[in-house]
């Protein structure tokens, strides 16, 4: 998956489509992410002890990560995620995200 967590992204579709949020949670076996203040869920939860009042708790639901676009933190554009194999001074290679507008590390 090339969304992971911490990353700023943009939402391209469903009920919060333009809205822009930083990724909570990252499921790659799900192939879905959580994001910080989206696709919010009411969830009731009943009382536990006695005197203790019930509540509706408001939490993010995760959001397929096809409806989402990272947010470059060069350019600051919503673009598509490449790949490149990058030599260490020790030999060892190492695999590391690029924007594919500006082509800069992320």
């Amino acid at each position: 998956m090339k969304i992971k967590k911490g990353d700023q992204v943009l939402v391209i579709s469903g009920k919060d489509r333009g809205r822009k949020g930083k990724v909570i949670k990252a499921l790659p076996k799900e192939g879905k992410v959580i994001i910080e203040g989206m696709n919010i869920k009411k969830k009731h939860i009943r009382p536990r002890r006695q005197g203790e009042k019930g509540q509706i708790a408001q939490i993010p639901a995760p959001i397929d990560v096809s409806n989402v676009k990272l947010i470059c933190p060069k350019c600051g554009k919503p673009t598509r995620v490449g790949y490149k194999k990058k030599v260490k001074s020790n030999g060892e290679k190492v695999k590391t995200r690029i924007c594919k507008k500006c082509k800069q590390e992320i």
